[in-house]
């Protein structure tokens, strides 16, 4: 069950941070035919599994490194903050004139777009390689294949983006608890306030991001 539940945080992640990976692949292959497309988007998604199974892999390791995670956990708080604000950098991406510029595309945009995806995921899964295999295998072709839809769903329900959001400020302040450093310091000093850490986190970083977005709504 401890499993499933934490698969099931894994493909949330991996979903909500997507978004804008998704629409960038739509827009990399949108001027392709048809049977290239599809295409684009299997060899896109092969790609991506393989990649992001790497980046995870050598996430999981330097997490090991004392205040790595602390310092994780403050990034990955911002990430969640970033996530709620308005994007509009991917209307930018040109569509490929040709297969394999598409599947370039596709890949350079994972790369890229794919760290806050990876560090999330290797703080959840806190080392278990078959989840990690299983949750980045499950929810990237999702991802690539559905990316208009996705698109979509964040736009119609933001309840999702504000989820997301969530988990990451709770993952983000686990991480921090998490430190072999800064984790037992904080632990002794203030045991309540410890355990109060990762749903504090949670909760400011998804107040500072609807106050940012409201901020950035109204100028």
């Amino acid at each position: 069950m401890e499993h499933l539940l934490l698969l099931s945080e894994i493909l949330i992640i991996n979903l909500v941070l997507s978004g804008d990976n998704a629409v960038v692949i739509a827009m990399a292959s949108k001027n392709l035919p048809l049977k290239q497309r599809k295409r684009a988007v299997w060899w896109g998604a092969l790609g991506a599994v393989l990649l992001r199974c790497v980046l995870t892999w050598v996430a999981v390791l330097l997490l090991k490194i004392p205040f790595i995670h602390a310092a994780g956990g403050v990034l990955l708080a911002a990430i969640a903050v970033k996530l709620l604000l308005p994007q509009e950098e991917h209307s930018r991406v040109a569509g490929a004139s040709s297969l394999w510029k598409a599947v370039q595309t596709i890949l350079a945009a994972d790369f890229i777009m794919s760290l806050d995806n990876v560090l999330a995921i290797a703080a959840l899964a806190e080392g278990d390689v078959s989840i990690l295999v299983i949750g980045i295998a499950i929810s990237i072709p999702i991802v690539v294949w559905g990316s208009n839809l996705i698109a979509d769903w964040l736009q119609r329900l933001p309840i999702l983006v504000y989820a997301g959001a969530g988990i990451l400020g709770y993952t983000a302040g686990d991480m921090l608890l998490q430190d072999p450093q800064l984790g037992p310091a904080l632990a002794a000093a203030a045991p309540a306030l410890a355990r109060a850490v990762p749903a504090g986190t949670a909760a400011v970083v998804i107040m500072f991001g609807w106050l940012r977005k409201y901020n950035a709504g109204r100028s």
